[in-house]
């Protein structure tokens, strides 16, 4: 590694915040979609109890953990057992604290969290989506049916992509929102899809947050 890629990483590792901090922000809900429109008749899939992550061993039982990959930025989220190939683009904190979110007028748009490592680092990513817009259902749609053992390809922009499979998805109400079993790192490179779940109101929005557990187990 080069001497201005190593000052590039040491300055990224700088503007990540502690992963308590990042918990306990996310502890008060993550709102991707404070008013989503939640119009649609039977509304967003949620996810089944089999696809619960074994918390019994981490990552539960399937292929062995790729090395990790050094920092780079994303540019893309591909999940083709549901459809969706996605540019990601860099959010923060809002002025509030909530985790911002990206555009809502674009449906097809995620969002990595620079406060966390970089997908395919050791430590864990996150990457966020709404679920809908006014117009319909968007990127992350369809996360809640997702299956332990699917792939998540994130195309970062040194042209590496980092290939995670799936070992859990749950929803989490996001007034009870477990931030250290969430974003823990257990010393590997992990993956967490976060997009909004659980009931709907017009009041309050949605209720939970889908969360897709899925660790690095190929690079190419």
């Amino acid at each position: 590694m080069s001497r201005s890629e190593l000052e590039e990483e040491e300055e990224q590792r700088r503007k990540r915040a502690p992963w308590g901090v990042i918990a306990l922000v996310l502890l008060t809900g993550l709102a991707l979609i404070r008013n989503g429109s939640g119009e649609f008749n039977e509304g967003p899939p949620q996810p089944a109890s089999a696809a619960a992550a074994d918390t019994r061993a981490p990552g539960g039982t399937f292929v062995r953990a790729a090395r990790p990959l050094p920092y780079a930025m994303p540019d893309r989220v591909r999940i083709r057992s549901i459809q969706v190939d996605a540019p990601v683009i860099p959010v923060g904190l809002d002025p509030d604290g909530w985790v911002s979110a990206p555009p809502p007028e674009d449906p097809n748009l995620s969002g990595w969290f620079t406060g966390s490592v970089s997908p395919g680092e050791k430590g864990t990513a996150v990457v966020v989506g709404h679920v809908d817009n006014d117009q319909g259902p968007a990127v992350f749609y369809n996360l809640g049916s997702l299956q332990k053992g699917s792939r998540v390809e994130i195309a970062r922009k040194d042209g590496r992509t980092a290939v995670f499979e799936i070992y859990g998805v749950e929803v989490f109400a996001k007034n009870d929102f477990p931030g250290d079993r969430v974003y823990t790192s257990k010393g590997t490179a992990e993956l967490r899809v976060i997009t909004c779940g659980g009931g709907f109101s017009k009041q309050n929005g949605y209720d939970g947050n889908v969360v897709v557990f899925a660790r690095l187990v190929q690079t190419r």
